[in-house]
């Protein structure tokens, strides 16, 4: 039997699945990912990533064979990829969540329409509730060189928050005592405090910790 050379019901069935694939992934990158974290690197990656995988996994017709290997070059690729450097927790956890939707999605002959809408919409509600600063606190930490050394013994840290609050203008959950130099009259500390719904705390924002904080 010779290729068909257009199959019209597949490509249309491609098509409406590549949109609301794509439609899904950009809604949950736009308005939830890119806000807090505002890296334009990561939202051009997951955006490809998520074609790269609908694509692999529609294709292969989703067979459970298929779908293992097609898994299992993308492990491949983030080994190589990923290791070369320190990519924060966040993003990570996002990229594996886009792929899991993307894999949804290319199940074409797998999922009715019912099912596939109901498993796109639970997967925006838990991107939703999973940001939402009503599930937890949004807590956001810095490193302060302090000056006023006589407040950071344990009975005097309630007077050490009130000054820190006046200070940093934020409201202090907690801190943590690094180094103490007494020869300059300075220690520096970790303040832990209540952060802005739009204030991204990854590990890109603690990577300038001062090599003498501990």
């Amino acid at each position: 039997m010779g290729m068909e050379i257009i199959n019209i019901p597949g490509l249309i069935e491609l098509l409406l699945h590549f949109i609301l694939n794509m439609l899904m992934v950009w809604i949950v990158v736009q308005f939830f990912y890119y806000p807090k974290s505002q890296r334009r690197d990561y939202y051009f990656t997951f955006l490809l990533i998520s074609v790269s995988i609908f694509m692999l996994i529609f294709l292969m017709d989703g067979s459970k064979m298929k779908i293992g290997a097609a898994l299992g070059l993308f492990a491949v690729f983030g080994i190589i990829r990923y290791r070369t450097e320190s990519v924060p927790i966040r993003e990570m956890t996002y990229l594996f969540f886009l792929v899991a939707l993307s894999v949804v999605n290319g199940m074409a002959g797998k999922l009715s329409i019912t099912e596939l809408l109901t498993a796109n919409i639970l997967f925006l509600i838990s991107v939703a509730v999973s940001e939402s600063n009503k599930l937890a606190k949004h807590t956001s930490c810095k490193f302060v060189k302090y000056d006023n050394i006589k407040l950071i013994v344990p009975e005097r840290q309630e007077e050490m928050k009130a000054d820190l609050e006046e200070r940093l203008g934020v409201k202090v959950l907690n801190i943590e005592i690094g180094s103490v130099d007494f020869l300059r009259d300075t220690a520096l500390i970790k303040v832990f405090y209540e952060g802005a719904s739009n204030e991204a705390n990854t590990a890109d924002s603690l990577a300038g910790m001062p090599k003498d904080y501990e």
